[in-house]
């Protein structure tokens, strides 16, 4: 772990605890999101929304994000929600302004019909430099799909973070759509 701290290598330490006793199951094979099958899984919303999993999960990324320069957080529903919810509470409390925001799977049929949510009705994600967030990452579809919404509403992605990086295609994706990645963990953290 050269160039971490002891206080964000501990954190790392404990987070990789509570995803392991709340979120990590190994069994029979399931269907991940992107279509592929394993026998490893990582459901972490029981992590995302455990107090302790939250502040550590929002600790770790704003301090992945100290000196960048960036104006939202948010990534695709549902997934990102939680992480955006505590990430923004934490920035506060460490006087940086950090609001959140998410993208829907799909636009609202009804009233303003709306792609991306949360921000203020005068406001608009044009020229905004925005941090995708997402829980789990395999190939890396979900948070593309947040990162080009963004992109097409004119806002600039520089950076997308994911809680957990499954190695399996995620970081190759994000370089060939030019999106800087980063992940708190990967799967071989969860190595026996």
């Amino acid at each position: 772990m050269t160039g971490i701290s002891l206080d964000t290598a501990s954190a790392r330490a404990r987070l990789v605890e509570i995803v392991k006793a709340r979120s990590f199951q190994e069994g029979p094979e399931m269907r991940l999101a992107s279509g592929k099958t394993s026998t490893i899984y990582f459901n972490m919303k029981p992590t995302m929304l455990d107090s302790e999993g939250a502040y550590l999960i929002a600790s770790l990324i704003l301090d992945h994000l100290e000196g960048v320069q960036a104006d939202l957080i948010g990534g695709l529903e549902m997934g990102a929600v939680p992480i955006a919810s505590s990430v923004t509470t934490l920035a506060h409390t460490r006087g940086r302004k950090l609001p959140a925001f998410f993208v829907r799977k799909q636009a609202k049929e009804h009233g303003t019909k709306s792609l991306i949510e949360g921000l203020g009705h005068d406001e608009t994600i044009t020229g905004k430099r925005v941090v995708i967030v997402e829980d789990v990452t395999t190939t890396g579809g979900s948070s593309i799909k947040a990162a080009d919404a963004v992109r097409q509403a004119g806002g600039i992605v520089v950076q997308v973070i994911t809680i957990v990086d499954r190695l399996d295609g995620a970081e190759e994706a994000f370089a060939a759509a030019e999106y800087p990645f980063y992940a708190l963990l990967t799967r071989a953290d969860f190595k026996n």
